[in-house]
């Protein structure tokens, strides 16, 4: 069977068996983690990987959650977009496509121990080693930053811990932080979603489910930029920290349970 024909049949599977219950638990766990990103910068990106890993087939799993994710993030984004970092984001986008095209071209099951691994230790360091050299962070080094993640959120789905913990070594503005890692994160799902689109994945047999949970992660978004203005910057840079800490040790461990 060639791969446009697994995903559809496995679309029609999910389709006729997906229950009314399980919809409505999506929709609300979309809110949800929605409203974390926006409260504490990240974090809700693999919540909800890790909530689909549980109630889904893993052939789905990554496109669905690219789609939702790209909801999630750009109406973070369009609420937000004062605090974006423009100038930031015209040296992400070319990185982000140059990744994007290169993992389309390996659409394969990478080592997910070496992938986790990696990421791990690089947030870790990004969190609490020194912060990087200048030329690191510069016009080059924000590029292939993007090409990096944008490479591997075809093959592990949620790379946001890893670009936040790289937007976090640029800036210190809770609010920046939040929109630019929103901008961020849409421009590579967008990518993302058009390659399993082109691989013949069929997301107009999930659409009202996808846009029902699109429709949720906004108000989970809105509940949540309206608390994060009260919060210290330092209270955010330090939760951020945590959040994005506990992150690198799950994939630590899961890094441990795939070798």
């Amino acid at each position: 069977m060639d791969l446009v024909s697994h995903f559809h049949s496995l679309g029609q599977l999910i389709s006729a068996t997906a229950s009314v219950q399980l919809s409505i638990f999506l929709i609300l766990i979309a809110s949800f983690t929605s409203f974390v990103t926006a409260v504490f910068g990240a974090g809700g990106g693999v919540m909800m990987l890790g909530v689909m890993a549980q109630v889904l087939p893993p052939q789905v799993i990554i496109p669905l959650h690219g789609v939702v994710q790209l909801g999630s993030n750009s109406g973070r984004a369009l609420m937000s977009w004062r605090y974006i970092d423009w100038r930031l984001m015209t040296r992400f986008l070319p990185g982000a496509i140059l990744g994007i095209v290169l993992g389309s071209l390996l659409l394969v099951s990478l080592s997910p121990a070496v992938i986790y691994l990696t990421i791990a230790i690089f947030i870790l360091y990004l969190c609490w080693g020194p912060k990087l050299p200048k030329l690191i962070l510069g016009s080059l080094g924000t590029g292939i930053a993007a090409a990096v993640t944008s490479f591997i959120t075809l093959f592990v789905g949620a790379s946001g811990p890893l670009v936040g913990a790289f937007i976090k070594q640029l800036h210190t503005c809770k609010f920046t932080t939040v929109a630019t890692f929103a901008a961020a994160m849409s421009c590579q799902h967008l990518l993302k979603i058009s390659v399993f689109h082109q691989a013949g994945f069929p997301l107009l047999e999930w659409l009202p489910l996808l846009v029902c949970m699109i429709l949720s992660g906004a108000i989970g978004t809105f509940i949540g930029l309206r608390i994060l203005q009260y919060i210290s910057d330092k209270s955010f840079e330090l939760t951020f920290n945590l959040i994005l800490t506990a992150l690198a040790l799950r994939m630590v461990w899961q890094a441990w349970e795939a070798f």
